[in-house]
């Protein structure tokens, strides 16, 4: 995969700034900031990216039907899990689109499709920024992991590649080994969790599988039930 990139010193949003250029831009363009000014994560909640950290959103043109293009958010984690893991870092994958080093959050991936027409894939990554005071208890960074700045191209560079990787995988329907390797980085699978929506809990049980459409199942006491992506935010009980 060639990757055309895109620097901006700042943005209101990688994701914005890519929806708008990506019906003519071609696959692979990569738009990365320095700093987002109205950065959002899934359900529009804000997402701190100050300097310092990896904030970016490519631009996909893939030839997949509608059964498959939700699995571009675990392509997008998969590919940070394995650049951590390149910097000896151990990340799991909280599904269905956050990336934790030692249950604190670390990455977050967003998706959006317009079917036939193009695909955004967004990654943020905290590498060297600062983690505000209020998410210190939630949130960490590659910085505070290892002890040291990280070269910030070099990370995109290696985010990169790994996801050239994992995308081909899925442009050539490969999408039974993406789930068995998101099931094997996966946070939640065998743990007893609730699924909040709008602050209310909808389902609560055993996660037991991530299906072939990679809905969660959880396994309750009374039924089983399956969360479709992107409708729940999930919570450990």
């Amino acid at each position: 995969m060639e990757w055309n990139i895109i620097t901006l010193d700042e943005v209101d949003s990688t994701n914005e700034y890519a929806r708008r250029i990506a019906p003519t831009a071609p696959e692979g363009t990569v738009v990365v900031a320095k700093r987002q000014t109205a950065g959002r994560g899934r359900k529009g909640r804000r997402w701190a990216s100050p300097e310092g950290g990896l904030w970016m959103t490519v631009i996909l043109k893939p030839k997949s039907g509608p059964e498959h293009v939700t699995k571009l958010v675990f392509v997008g984690a998969l590919a940070v899990l394995d650049t951590l893991h390149e910097y000896g870092i151990r990340g799991e994958l909280k599904w269905p689109n956050d990336v934790l080093v030692d249950g604190k959050k670390i990455a977050g991936i967003l998706s959006e499709c317009r079917l036939n027409h193009f695909a955004l894939l967004g990654i943020g990554l905290n590498v060297n920024n600062e983690i505000p005071d209020e998410l210190r208890e939630s949130a960490v960074s590659m910085k505070e992991v290892l002890g040291r700045a990280i070269d910030l191209e070099e990370v995109l560079n290696r985010v990169l590649r790994n996801l050239s990787r994992w995308y081909g995988l899925f442009r050539n329907g490969r999408h039974g080994e993406i789930l068995k390797a998101v099931k094997g980085s996966s946070a939640v699978l065998g743990k007893r969790v609730r699924i909040i929506e709008d602050g209310e809990i909808i389902a609560e049980g055993i996660a037991v599988d991530i299906d072939n459409s990679g809905a969660l199942i959880l396994k309750g006491e009374e039924n089983t039930v399956r969360v479709l992506y992107g409708d729940v935010s999930l919570r450990f009980s």
